[in-house]
């Protein structure tokens, strides 16, 4: 069996320099050197997952194949790497206690008085170990290079049992199959304009106390490190000058490969865990098809994002990610603009009426508009006045999850005549709920408790917009994060009025994908999803849903369906010959209680 060899990402000086980019960089790396990799990322807080915690603490949650609620920076590592992580790539002081006290309680220590050294470290280390030998992308075999990220920065409380666990680790897998990678800050203080290596130097000084010695020092800064620095960092810090790394500003994410492959990272690397394949390593087409093309984008098209964490740009950062990748299909330079959805209702007037009046001017002015997820009332009385204004208006609009559900609130009310339709969610006795509680597991519990992970959408139809994005005759694929389904006991009015559900599950009861009926309304595109396409959109692989958003609110979408024939798959579709069907789906029975 091979021997799996680890590059260990650690920080320091403060947190949010970049390690996740970092890591995936080198990934990308060593990938592209044709070596296969996986990535795990510890996080020190208590917390089991990130499931509970607020946007504005952590950014998103990122959601996992099977379920799991992660950290934003496996999105990265999935996004950057083209791989398909699991629950147990994302490592927490919650998991591993829990963990140990389940061990505990069995009796599996045999009476033994259990401590953070040896049980806890011995955990984490059999933790890494026993995911690192996991594949990731879709290959058998275990991979060649598993890619540690350690969150925090090294000195720490909650971070040190992790920092003894991997010193020891250093120890039982041999120095010559891992390597530590220090991502540092190289400050630029006052006037002067002098690059500070004080930082960098205390903060290796503090992990190499811990027992661990860097082979890479990567500093990031503003501009390219100066040679003078570069030399004394390199003295101080008891490496050799050509592995210190200048990780400067560069125009966009996609360059930081190409930024290290300019400093021979590949062979620093493949030199220190005995790889041999170094002079392998392209990124021609890497550069061309993503750095490059970024870059050269002109043509704007400006899409207003309504949401209630707009000042936290990492709480969309996968939303964000998958409008960058569909503007690269599409060849047009994103222009985002953010509107917070309670500054959209009638009572932000009289408590600020200028916000009140610049955020409709965004979405008067939007090629398109996009309402993402979330949770709370706080807002909702503002999203769907934003989908009432792209539906009236035929603005582009795009819905995911409470996106979607904002959609059929608003269609209840103002087509339907509903006019207290709302969700269970935010007036529990409202009349007639347009969205109801329809959890898959536990009614009390938060964590873990939602439909989470991937879910199959049978299309109902293949004349729809979907189905033409997606190039699918019979089903798709996505994650899910949510409690609240559409009210089965709705659908069929809302369909004859003409909001179609285009995508339902495999018990026809839970919608998945709404569509705006073409006739009469002619709509250029009114979409949205139960599920978070988002988080499966890839660079050079854009979610179909994005793409045809990005499209439509370019006024490419038409040129661009009429280009691409629909595929015929061997298999007998499940919803018939095209020639027969009925946009409509028969109505679906409500869940049994």
């Amino acid at each position: 069996m091979q021997q799996t060899k680890y590059v260990l990402v650690t920080g320091g000086v403060v947190s949010g320099l970049g390690k996740g980019v970092t890591a995936s960089s080198i990934g990308v790396l060593l990938k592209n050197c044709g070596y296969r990799v996986t990535s795990i990322k510890i996080d020190p807080y208590i917390n089991v997952d990130a499931g509970t915690m607020s946007p504005f603490e952590h950014g998103e949650v990122f959601v996992l194949d099977d379920g799991g609620e992660a950290d934003l920076d496996l999105g990265n590592y999935e996004r950057f790497l083209d791989i398909t992580l699991t629950r147990d790539n994302n490592i927490t002081t919650g998991k591993i206690y829990q963990a140990v006290i389940e061990r505990e309680r069995r009796g599996d220590y045999l009476g033994k008085t259990v401590q953070v050294v040896p049980h806890i470290t011995d955990a984490i280390q059999d933790w890494i170990q026993r995911v690192a030998a996991r594949p990731v992308d879709g290959k058998a075999g275990v991979p060649h290079v598993c890619v540690i990220e350690l969150g925090g920065t090294v000195g720490d409380i909650e971070s040190a049992p992790f920092v003894e666990a991997l010193r020891q680790f250093c120890i039982r897998v041999g120095d010559s199959n891992i390597c530590n990678v220090h991502v540092s800050l190289v400050p630029v203080i006052g006037v002067v304009g002098e690059q500070k290596t004080k930082p960098t130097q205390h903060s290796v000084q503090v992990l190499r106390s811990l027992g661990i010695t860097p082979t890479l020092i990567a500093c990031r800064s503003q501009e390219p490190l100066e040679e003078s620095v570069r030399h004394k960092l390199a003295l101080f810090c008891n490496v050799p000058e050509g592995n210190v790394l200048s990780l400067h500003d560069v125009s966009n994410i996609w360059r930081v490969p190409l930024l290290m492959q300019e400093q021979n990272v590949h062979h620093l690397l493949c030199n220190k865990l005995g790889l041999g394949e170094a002079d392998k390593l392209d990124l021609g087409a890497w550069k061309a098809n993503l750095a490059d093309r970024w870059d050269s984008l002109k043509e704007p098209v400006k899409i207003t994002l309504i949401g209630k964490y707009t000042n936290l740009s990492d709480a969309y950062l996968s939303v964000i990610k998958s409008l960058q990748h569909a503007c690269m299909e599409a060849r047009v330079k994103l222009q985002l603009e953010w509107v917070e959805a309670a500054s959209l209702e009638p009572e932000s007037k009289a408590a600020d009426a200028a916000l009140y009046e610049a955020s409709w001017r965004k979405l008067h002015e939007a090629d398109g508009i996009l309402v993402p997820g979330g949770f709370g009332n706080r807002g909702v009385e503002g999203k769907i006045l934003a989908a009432n204004y792209a539906r009236l208006n035929k603005k582009p609009y795009l819905g995911i999850c409470l996106g979607m559900q904002i959609a059929v609130i608003e269609f209840a009310r103002n087509v339907l005549g509903l006019k207290d339709a709302n969700s269970t969610e935010f007036a529990p006795a409202c009349a007639h709920p347009a969205v109801v509680f329809m959890p898959e597991i536990s009614t009390t519990h938060l964590g873990g408790t939602m439909r989470l992970g991937g879910r199959r959408t049978v299309l109902q139809t293949m004349n729809c917009m979907s189905a033409k994005l997606y190039q699918q005759e019979q089903f798709i694929d996505e994650r899910h994060r949510h409690r609240y389904e559409v009210n089965p006991d709705l659908v069929p009015k809302l369909e004859e009025a003409g909001l179609l559900f285009v995508g339902r599950d495999e018990t026809g009861e839970r919608m998945e994908i709404l569509e705006l009926s073409q006739q009469p309304s002619d709509h250029p595109y009114y979409v949205a999803a139960q599920f978070h396409p988002e988080f499966k959109s890839r660079p050079g692989k854009p979610s179909p849903l994005f793409l045809g958003f990005i499209l439509a609110s370019a006024k490419r979408l038409d040129s661009y369906l009429r280009s691409r024939e629909f595929p015929r798959s061997p298999a007998k579709s499940l919803v018939g010959s095209m020639d027969n069907l009925s946009v409509q789906a028969s109505p679906a029975k409500p869940p049994a209680n």
